[in-house]
């Protein structure tokens, strides 16, 4: 099999590898930035959990109006939303705190999603909402997956100080009157958004590989700020294009092979990344010398 074959032509030959390309990147492009202000936030798990609270809303969304994308993303932001905000309720009312109030509601969600597909879909249908289809994204996905990467990049960066800010020290902004309480509101309502964009391209249960892992990755290579948000995003594309060349041609399916991919990266980085095994033995080695 010769380089052409095995890279270009599938994107060349293939529409729908063009569009799932595409949709990649976009996700890539919103989903990185988010998962790196989550990891700075240490709500990494979050991500997770708002990833599964989303399949009620789209389950219910599936039930009205099949898989048309303007009910399963309707339903999936609703939820999501509403998941969120029943989370920050509890742990500020209760003696809970946010991750363990998330991770009760994300586990009732999952388990509503679930029952109400099997009840009105077949396993096919659950299927396909617990783990998406990449290839499977048209031209109406594709417009929302660039909308959301659009809103994101944007609000980063007009509230750009605020969110990190907010992500590094919140406690100095609740001291100075620095509203952050926005800041935090915003990335919640664009992690749902980025979340739901990668549930229609990679299904609930794989759409938050997309957010997380690039962000872990990042954190094991990078320093700074700039350096987490490009290493972040390249990860995210490296692994969505390795990904959907090994599903076309081994015939996997391309969400897990994407999020596989972005698994190995993360492996190799746990070793061989300046702040990896490798990297810090060679750090306290020096340090010895």
């Amino acid at each position: 099999m010769t380089l052409h074959e095995m890279f270009l032509a599938p994107v060349t030959d293939y529409a729908f590898m063009r569009r799932a390309l595409a949709g990649c990147v976009a996700l890539a492009t919103g989903c990185a930035p988010m998962g790196v202000m989550l990891v700075l936030r240490r709500m990494s798990l979050m991500g997770d959990a708002l990833s599964h609270a989303v399949l009620p809303g789209a389950a219910i969304g599936f039930i009205f109006g099949g898989f048309a994308l303007p009910w399963l993303a309707g339903g999936g932001i609703v939820a999501g939303l509403l998941v969120a905000l029943l989370a920050g309720l509890a742990s500020r009312f209760t003696s809970l705190n946010e991750d363990a109030s998330f991770a009760g509601f994300y586990l009732v969600s999952l388990a509503i999603g679930v029952v109400l597909v099997s009840r009105y879909g077949s396993n096919v249908d659950l299927i396909h909402l617990l783990f998406g289809s990449v290839l499977a994204i048209d031209n109406a996905a594709l417009y929302m997956l660039a909308t959301i990467a659009t809103l994101t990049l944007l609000w980063l960066a007009i509230n750009y100080r605020g969110v990190i800010l907010e992500c590094v020290d919140p406690g100095y902004l609740a001291v100075t009157g620095g509203r952050g309480s926005r800041y935090h509101l915003g990335l919640l309502v664009l992690t749902v958004l980025n979340l739901v964009a990668g549930f229609q391209a990679m299904g609930t249960l794989m759409a938050v590989g997309m957010m997380m892992l690039p962000a872990t990755i990042a954190r094991l290579w990078a320093d700074t700020l700039a350096g987490l948000l490009w290493s972040a995003w390249v990860a995210g594309l490296v692994a969505s294009v390795v990904g959907l060349l090994l599903s076309y041609h081994l015939n996997l399916p391309s969400g897990p092979a994407i999020v596989l991919v972005a698994g190995v990266l993360y492996l190799l980085s746990l070793w061989l990344a300046p702040h990896g095994w490798l990297g810090r033995r060679a750090s306290k080695t020096h340090l010895q010398h």
